[in-house]
């Protein structure tokens, strides 16, 4: 008996605790309460988190809306930049060469022609070559070559200095950034074509602000004047004796003034003078800065993001009283031969101040390391 009165109390016991600990909420919230408790979990999943584990994890959204927006505007920039490129040359070549023609010197003629038209033929084919060549992409099948880590996104090996990119969603080798206007990965095998297309561009740009500079001042002048005389009135009126003495017909009251001493034509060609000035100029400026942070870069023999990996590095190991070395800084002579693709002297010819679509040094899956500084090329 007393047996059988236990076991009822512990059935009775244990059903109160099950329907005390049952849930009343829906299924539905439920999960939404079990996945933000796993996040909240996901924040500190072990001692190795920091504050930026959790900000990437908090706006994660907004990194994908980014890269996603990016990924489908990047023909939108790429035709931006067709169609500003076009109309600076269709400027030069229907506005300035017929004026410098009747203008300048034939010496000067010459030189801004084998000048101008050798620069648009760089910026042309780097840009094209940039936009057209793979940056390089790691195998995804089993190899032998050697990784330094797996990429968490593609779970596949990564060689040195690879990384991925969340808008291309694949991995890139010596990866330095994604570039929108291009809508391409800057990787191994377009870096030298982008930063050449930069170079050439800010050439470019500031050649055509120098150059205009006069007919820019004369044009804004013009403009000015042409706007002063559109705000005159076109008649005087005609008032008191004048009526009386008949100096206009009956039932006239403005003396006519004679049409504006410019036409239409006149008007848009100074238009397009300011116009492509001020994009020259203001492109130069900011492409020119872009162009000298990649000029240091390259001579540092690191990319963009190795250059924020390689800060982090540094500030680490300086609190243990040592000091960081870039492991694929090579001296700058030597890494601008190694990103350039210089191996004689005649490559700073053909290969550099001409239009050449040789490789890169290396197939960017294994990077020898020097902690010697001395000539990987001899030239």
């Amino acid at each position: 008996m007393r047996c059988s009165v236990l076991h009822l109390l512990r059935c009775v016991r244990l059903r109160l605790c099950s329907r005390r600990g049952r849930s009343r909420l829906p299924l539905w919230a439920q999960r939404i309460q079990a996945y933000i408790k796993l996040l909240a979990q996901s924040l500190c999943f072990n001692s190795l988190t920091d504050s930026d584990v959790v900000f990437d994890s908090i706006f994660e959204p907004v990194f994908v809306t980014v890269d996603y927006v990016t990924r489908w505007f990047g023909m939108v920039f790429v035709c931006l930049v067709v169609i500003l490129t076009s109309s600076v040359v269709m400027i030069t070549y229907i506005v300035l060469l017929p004026l410098a023609l009747t203008t300048y010197s034939p010496a000067w003629i010459a030189w801004h022609s084998l000048y101008g038209n050798w620069n648009l033929i760089m910026i042309a084919f780097h840009y094209y070559k940039a936009i057209k060549t793979s940056p390089g992409y790691p195998p995804a099948e089993k190899n032998d070559r050697p990784f330094v880590s797996v990429c968490k996104k593609c779970i596949m090996p990564k060689p040195a200095r690879t990384h991925h990119c969340g808008i291309c969603n694949r991995c890139i080798l010596k990866m330095d950034h994604h570039c929108p206007w291009l809508n391409n990965c800057v990787g191994h095998f377009n870096h030298r074509y982008f930063f050449s297309f930069c170079l050439f561009m800010t050439l470019g740009c500031v050649y055509c602000s120098i150059s205009c500079r006069n007919m820019f001042l004369d044009a804004y002048n013009s403009l000015e004047r042409f706007k002063h005389l559109d705000s005159e009135k076109p008649g005087i009126p005609v008032t008191g004796m004048g009526l009386l003495l008949g100096l206009l017909p009956s039932g006239q009251t403005n003396f006519q003034t004679p049409a504006p001493p410019y036409t239409f034509k006149e008007k848009m060609f100074h238009k397009s003078i300011v116009y492509m000035w001020v994009l020259t100029s203001t492109a130069g400026v900011a492409l020119g800065a872009l162009t000298v942070w990649h000029a240091v870069l390259i001579s540092r023999g690191e990319t963009s993001i190795e250059r924020h990996i390689n800060k982090k590095e540094a500030v680490r190991l300086a609190q243990w009283g040592k000091l960081y070395k870039n492991p694929f800084n090579y001296s700058k002579l030597n890494n601008w031969k190694i990103f350039l693709g210089v191996e004689k002297k005649s490559h700073w010819v053909t290969r550099v101040l001409l239009p050449s679509g040789h490789p890169p040094h290396g197939d960017g899956l294994t990077w020898d390391v020097f902690p010697v500084k001395r000539d990987l090329i001899a030239v």
